[in-house]
Formats: structure tokens, C-alpha cells, sequence
């Protein structure tokens, strides 16, 4: 066996196993009992039902990773990528294209792959503990939308970073790296107000008390919100949600409907005060520069890679030029196969430090506002309307979370709150 799939298939395996532990000792750890901040906010069949989600939704993940996984490594160990690559090959066009054909391919059969876990995630799973509200022409637009924007920008990217590899010599990753990273960045630009609508429907925040006390909020810390909007996130769930997206003046913030439907301002200007706080604090920028970092390391290890011998034919491609070039875009899946622990890493570090953003925007929103409490209800709602998970096992947290547990940010804010006490006592 060519020792680059011996360790696709090991890593493959070995990542689907660590998460079904992980999984395993996150539903382990559930308790009957309600937690003390939660006692009066949870009633007993409510938070039972939680974790009967909790439950539910990890035996669907778990088979759904057993069955993604099952199918890719048969896949890889009877040549599947051979055949795809056969297919593309056929064509008989250059290198480029021929890429393009190939990912599409493996891109098709993804989605046919996952689309019956994603009907039956929707329309019984989120449908039988009330949060679906997807009709099925609205799912069936949205996956057309999804995959024509990944054939239009997938394509560019993959374009792009093939360009540079097979063009550039020893310094196509790092030319491939600054290109990637300012087509990131445009994406940001623009993806609020020509990516996003084309999901959701964006309103300025009407006119009445909310939006008052928000203007009211921003004029005392200096914020412009020229981009204050409601998002109609009741087309597709219950859920509440808030977030911030885009750069400079086109950044935009985005408040579900189901989020005003279901919280005080009070609540909703502590809930804002949190997303303005990424953004005072400078949580945005230093986020997209580790994202640069780690995508200029991928790159450098990527150009290592493909100038190994055997990594190609690891993936079941032939090794034999497409007109002028080698088949780099298999070099890219076999790659992307192979840093899969790396990339785990990389996330755990990620998670880690956006873990400690979201504790610094909390106490954000708490000194700005004045209205902790506020803050600590907002929390308490959202957990309980989206059936949070309240004791997630710290293994889960450090390996998946990219926001700290309920309960802790709650004791955080909780402890600020009785340190500003303590401060007026004395």
C-alpha cells in the first residue's frame, strides 16, 4: 500500500473515532439536575427535552460520520479518485480545467452523499423539537444557491491557486497565499451586501424604542451603525442569533427577528453591545490576521507536499502529465486528507483564543451598558430557546467550542458584577 494512503485512511479513521469519544463523554456527562443560575429560567420538562436533543442530535452526527467516513476511505481504497480523475481527464483539457472538472465531480457526489442526512436533520430532527420552519422550496433554493456560489468562487480559488503552483516555481505558494488572502478579503467586503441577501432579507431596524436605546448606546461610545439591520432568520428556524459581518463601512450588524421577538431591549442593546465590542476591542482584525497565518502555513506545507513522489498516486491518480502539468488538484485533496490533524490543531489554538474574545466582549457589553443582569438574561434566554447544552465535557469545549460554555460566561459576568459592587461599597 502507498504509505500516503496508509496514513489518509489512518487519519481519516483515527479523526472519526476521536470525535465519537469526544461525543460519547459529552453525553455522558448530563445531569437531571438543573443547574443553579438556571433554576427558575428551565423547568423541568424543558430542560429534559434539551437533553434529549442533546442526545438525539449526537446518535444522528455520530452516523452520519460513520457513514461519511465509511464511503470515503472505500472510496479511496478502490480508486474512486482514479475514476473521477479518468472523467475529468477525458475531456482532454489542460491542466486547469481539468482540476476544475474534478473537484466539481467529487463536489456533486458530496452533496448527493449528504443531502439525505440534511433532509432528515431538518425536517424531522429540528422539526420534532420545534425549531424548523425551512419549507422544502426554501431548502431546495438554498442548496441551488450554495452550490452555484461554490462552482463561481470555488472555482476562482481553485483556479487561482493552481495557476500559481504550476506557473510560478518555488514561489507559487507564497504568491498563491497572497492571492488567496486578498480574495478572502474581498469576500468579506462584499459578502454582506451580495452574498448574504441572497439568503436572507435585510431590513433597517424600524423606528420605535429598540433602535432609540441602540442610537442611544452608540452616541455614547462613538459607534457609527449605519448598518443596523433585522434578518428574517424565522424563515428557517427558531433560533435567535446576532453577528457581525463585513469590514469598514460595509460592515453590517444583524439581528434575528426571532432574537427581538424574544428579549427586552434591555436585553437587546446588552446583545448588541457584545458584537460592537469585537469590533472596539479589535477581535475582528486580530482574528483575520491568524487566519492569514495559518493559511500561509497550510500553503508552505502544501508546496512540500506536492513535490513529494507518491502523493498523487496515494490518492488513486495517476501520477502522468494533464498537457503540460502534473495533476496538481489531486495533490490538494491528497494534502487536505493528509493535514487534517494539523488543521484540528490549528482550530483547537483558534477556538481557544476566540473563547477568550467572547469573555472580553461579555465584560464589554457589561461596563458600556451598566446592565449585567441584562446581559446575564439575554444569555439565559438564548440557552433555553435553542436547547443549549449547559455541561458540555471539557474535552468537547477545548476540541469544538468557539464560544465558552453558558454557564461559564454567566459565572464570568456574574463575578464582574459583584466585583463593580464591591467597588461602589468601598
Amino acid at each position: 500500500m502507498n504509505i500516503y494512503l496508509f496514513f489518509m485512511v489512518v487519519i481519516l479513521i483515527g479523526d472519526a473515532l476521536a470525535q465519537w469519544l469526544v461525543d460519547h463523554l459529552n453525553v455522558k456527562r448530563l445531569r437531571t439536575d438543573i443547574p443553579e443560575a438556571f433554576r427558575g429560567v428551565y423547568d423541568a420538562d424543558k430542560y429534559k427535552t434539551s437533553q434529549e436533543y442533546l442526545r438525539e442530535s449526537t446518535r444522528f452526527d455520530s452516523l452520519r460520520s460513520l457513514v461519511t467516513v465509511t464511503v470515503v476511505v472505500a472510496f479511496l481504497v478502490m480508486g474512486g479518485f482514479g475514476w473521477v480523475d479518468g472523467m475529468a481527464r477525458g475531456l482532454g483539457w489542460g491542466m486547469i480545467p481539468t482540476g476544475l472538472v474534478f473537484a466539481g465531480l467529487l463536489v456533486v457526489l458530496s452533496t448527493f452523499m449528504s443531502l439525505p442526512f440534511s433532509v432528515y436533520e431538518t425536517f424531522s430532527l429540528e422539526q420534532r423539537y420545534g425549531f424548523n420552519r425551512t419549507t422544502p422550496g426554501t431548502f431546495a433554493g438554498d442548496l441551488l444557491r450554495s452550490l452555484l456560489l461554490t462552482a463561481i468562487l470555488g472555482g476562482i480559488l481553485l483556479s487561482t491557486i493552481l495557476w500559481f503552483f504550476s506557473s510560478a516555481g518555488s514561489w507559487g505558494w507564497l504568491i498563491a497565499w497572497g492571492a488567496v488572502v486578498a480574495f478572502q478579503a474581498f469576500l468579506l467586503l462584499i459578502a454582506p451586501t451580495v452574498i448574504f441577501p441572497l439568503f436572507n432579507k435585510f431590513t433597517p431596524l424600524e423606528e420605535g424604542a429598540l433602535k432609540a436605546a441602540i442610537e442611544d448606546y452608540a452616541r455614547k461610545q462613538e459607534v457609527s451603525l449605519r448598518g443596523l439591520f433585522t434578518i428574517d432568520g424565522s424563515k428557517r428556524s427558531t433560533k435567535a442569533n446576532a453577528y457581525v459581518s463585513g469590514l469598514g463601512r460595509w460592515k453590517r450588524i444583524a439581528l434575528f427577528d426571532t432574537l427581538i421577538e424574544k428579549h427586552t431591549v434591555p436585553e437587546l442593546v446588552a446583545v448588541l453591545a457584545h458584537e460592537v465590542g469585537h469590533a472596539k476591542l479589535g477581535h475582528i482584525r486580530k482574528m483575520l490576521a491568524v487566519s492569514v497565518l495559518t493559511t500561509g502555513v497550510m500553503f508552505y506545507l502544501l508546496s512540500i507536499f506536492l513535490s513529494q513522489p507518491g502523493l498523487i498516486e496515494g490518492l488513486g491518480v495517476s501520477p502522468e502529465p494533464v498537457g503540460d502539468h502534473r495533476p496538481l488538484y489531486a495533490g490538494l485533496f491528497a494534502f487536505g486528507l493528509l493535514a487534517t490533524p494539523l488543521q484540528r490543531a490549528l482550530s483547537i489554538v483558534v477556538n481557544a483564543l476566540s473563547r477568550k474574545h467572547e469573555y472580553e466582549a461579555d465584560a464589554f457589553a457589561a461596563h458600556t451598558t451598566g446592565a449585567v443582569d441584562a446581559m446575564i438574561d439575554a444569555l439565559k434566554k438564548l440557552s433555553v430557546d435553542n436547547l443549549t447544552n449547559l455541561t458540555p465535557h471539557p474535552a468537547k469545549v477545548w476540541l469544538e467550542y468557539s464560544h465558552p460554555p453558558m454557564l461559564e460566561r454567566i459565572a464570568a459576568l456574574a463575578r464582574l458584577a459583584e466585583g463593580e459592587r464591591a467597588e461602589g461599597r468601598t
